[in-house]
């Protein structure tokens, strides 16, 4: 019998600057702002669950003129925030 191989996954965890880089794509539209929606949508696409909920936390957490927007000021806050999360890579 030959042998067997059994794959392991590995989970890597992001750092703060890798992080801050992936949510600078979210910007869908080009607009220099990440929507709830946005970050909604970027958040579940790395497999995070409720992410709907996390994204209007995050919104709320970190938007500090209110606009509802993170802008390009905001956008290290919102990734010390997500980091505490610990998204990795798989």
């Amino acid at each position: 019998m030959g042998k067997v191989w059994r794959v392991r996954r590995v989970e890597v965890p992001l750092t703060e600057k890798q992080l801050e880089g992936l949510i600078r794509r979210f910007d869908t539209d080009g607009d220099g702002k990440i929507s709830r929606n946005e970050l909604r949508v970027g958040l579940k696409g790395l497999g995070l669950r409720l992410a709907g909920f996390k994204a209007g936390c995050a919104v709320r957490y970190v938007d500090a003129d209110g606009d509802g927007y993170i802008g390009d000021d905001e956008i290290n806050q919102l990734a010390k925030y997500v980091f505490k999360w610990g998204i990795t890579i798989t």
